[in-house]
């Protein structure tokens, strides 16, 4: 419908029909977050993105420069939701251990898009709050310069590659299944005895288990170091 002016035809708005939200640079990495999640990184566009906003592709520009700055969002969209140390009075392993599992629980709400975030060279401050509480908690263990670095990059590798390592197992496991009976040939009994017997404990594992195993682990062997 239209309505006629002094200066020509204006358009109207249709009764019923939706109201748009406005564009946003929120909006755009919610969406891209929504579209990796669903269907993976290999689907991400802006051509993708706009479709599923409704709009041009052209129309993302105004709000971000192109893709590597939608993958620069996402990854500030997820590590800005850890919770940063909520009790920085308690003692440094509990502090070490929720650390570490917010960074985990931050992966298990958007497992293929922390997939990405964390597969890419990232902008370095990204990471400076987490770095800041690892440096902290190691300070409150009773390590300083050196060694206090060194912790914080063991304990930011262990949960970083065992998410990553998590990841790859799933895909491994899906493979697996369906292709079991290729890989049943594959795997010769005389050749990996130690394989074949922890084969049940190999294709179902306790990911939530291993993880603490290992952060236990690591809390055990940072607590032995000398203190300087």
């Amino acid at each position: 419908m239209a309505k006629q002016t002094r200066g020509g035809t204006l358009p109207t708005e249709v009764p019923g029909a939706p109201v748009r939200a406005p564009l946003t640079h929120d909006r755009i990495i919610a969406t891209a977050i929504e579209l990796i999640e669903r269907e993976g990184a290999q689907a991400l566009s802006m051509r993708r993105i706009g479709a599923e906003l409704g709009v041009a592709a052209m129309s993302l520009y105004n709000h971000v420069p192109g893709k590597e700055a939608v993958l620069d969002g996402i990854a500030d969209r997820i590590l800005g939701g850890l919770e940063v140390d909520p009790a920085p009075e308690a003692d440094w392993r509990d502090r070490a251990r929720r650390l570490a599992h917010a960074f985990r629980a931050a992966a298990h709400r958007h497992p293929r898009s922390m997939s990405v975030v964390l597969s890419r060279s990232m902008i370095w401050t990204r990471r400076l709050p987490v770095i800041e509480q690892m440096l902290a908690i190691a300070e409150q263990a009773g390590f300083r310069g050196r060694t206090a670095v060194q912790v914080m990059r063991t304990f930011m590798a262990y949960v970083i590659g065992t998410l990553m390592n998590e990841a790859n197992t799933a895909a491994t496991l899906r493979q697996i299944a369906e292709e079991r009976r290729r890989v049943a040939e594959l795997v010769d009994p005389k050749a990996f005895p130690h394989v074949v017997g922890a084969a049940r404990e190999l294709l179902h594992p306790d990911y939530d288990a291993d993880f603490d195993f290992g952060l236990d682990l690591l809390i055990g062997a940072i607590e032995s170091l000398p203190r300087t």
